[in-house]
């Protein structure tokens, strides 16, 4: 293993990174333990080397952007979608020729797709996740966690070899290559400037009232979370926002109705809270606020019917390929196309989300079950 903690060594490392065909990568942040998550280390395989990259202590990675941007250099990653946001948002990293391990394992009909299964069932080894959800901000890192982190990518290289290979076999090679394009582009979701209950779970079930409390309580938590640089989750639970949403408590007793909130939970922010639930309860009703709801579109009788079709036609063919129904064809993308009822395989390249991998092996198969139901 090679660790790189400054901007000299990380400079030669790149040099020899760009004479590579294929580099295996991962990396580990700290959203379990900060306000604002970081990339706090980042890993890379060779054939021949394992490479550890301590981005709290190299000053610039900008070097490793024409890694990764190079087209020619090949990068696997397994279930890539958090890593290339993470990247991305820390040091403006963007990853092309991208192949992800898990969604190569989806589209070989593999039910178990996370990392430590694949490597059990491909190499018989076992993985050790006891450092999974340590804090990778702490300095100096522990002999141990750095082992721990190569243990990943050690493997990820013949991972993405095997499950090349048989995705050749199969025909189905092209499929993930379109997937993972589209996954390179993934970006961090910015969240500036809209209410903090968008994103909260279950508010879309709650009334005006409630949901003004909500935010109150919502913004209070993400206040105290930056100031003691902690996660959210470690400053106040979402079961426990939840439920002063729906019972609004008033006063200190009230909430220690509330599974979750002691004593000294309350001592501390008790009053505080209840503040923010009765800034809430004041606020006049004209400016309360509303969850945007999506408008539910209405299919008429023979979309209905063609989408019952479609549904029937994608669970057999999905138990003939042995892979997740979903991956042959979402619900959404189902209604898509049995609203637009294209008449030819070309048709379906206007419909959103449709790709193009699904057109050229379904596309067919789909012209005529819409043909045959009308």
């Amino acid at each position: 293993m090679l660790l790189i903690e400054n901007d000299a060594d990380l400079n030669k490392i790149v040099a020899e990174l760009q004479r590579e065909p294929v580099i295996g990568v991962d990396l580990e942040a700290d959203s379990m333990f900060h306000y604002q998550e970081k990339v706090c280390l980042l890993q890379i395989s060779t054939h021949t080397l394992h490479i550890v990259i301590d981005p709290l202590s190299v000053q610039d990675l900008s070097p490793l952007s024409p890694v990764f941007a190079d087209a020619r250099i090949r990068k696997v990653f397994h279930g890539a979608d958090y890593d290339i946001r993470s990247l991305y948002r820390d040091f403006g990293i963007e990853v092309h020729s991208l192949f992800d391990t898990q969604i190569a394992a989806r589209f070989l009909g593999v039910r178990e797709t996370g990392l430590a299964s694949l490597l059990k069932m491909r190499f018989d080894v076992l993985c050790d996740k006891k450092y999974q959800k340590k804090d990778w901000s702490q300095r100096p890192l522990p002999a141990a966690m750095l082992k721990y982190a190569v243990q990943d990518i050690c493997y990820l290289l013949p991972l993405a070899d095997i499950l090349e290979r048989e995705l050749m076999e199969k025909g189905l090679l092209f499929c993930v290559e379109e997937e993972c394009e589209r996954l390179s582009g993934v970006r961090p979701n910015s969240s500036r400037n809209k209410p903090l209950f968008l994103s909260f779970k279950g508010a879309a079930r709650l009334d005006p009232r409630s949901l003004a409390v909500l935010e109150k309580v919502l913004c209070f938590r993400d206040q105290v979370a930056r100031r003691r640089d902690r996660p959210h989750f470690k400053v106040l639970g979402n079961n426990q926002i939840m439920e002063i949403a729906r019972i609004k408590p008033v006063t200190k007793t009230d909430l220690t109705g509330i599974q979750g909130f002691s004593p000294k939970l309350i001592d501390h922010m008790g009053q505080s809270l209840i503040e923010k639930v009765m800034e809430g309860l004041s606020l006049p009703d004209e400016v309360l606020p509303v969850y945007p709801k999506k408008a539910r579109q209405r299919l008429k009788s023979k979309e209905a019917a063609r989408v019952k079709a479609l549904k029937s036609w994608r669970e057999r063919l999905s138990g003939k390929l042995g892979v997740d129904p979903a991956l042959v064809c979402t619900s959404a993308q189902i209604q898509a196309i049995a609203i637009a009822n294209p008449g030819e395989p070309e048709n379906m390249e206007c419909i959103e989300d449709i790709r193009k991998w699904q057109i050229k092996l379904f596309g067919l198969d789909i012209c005529n079950v819409l043909r045959e139901t009308g």
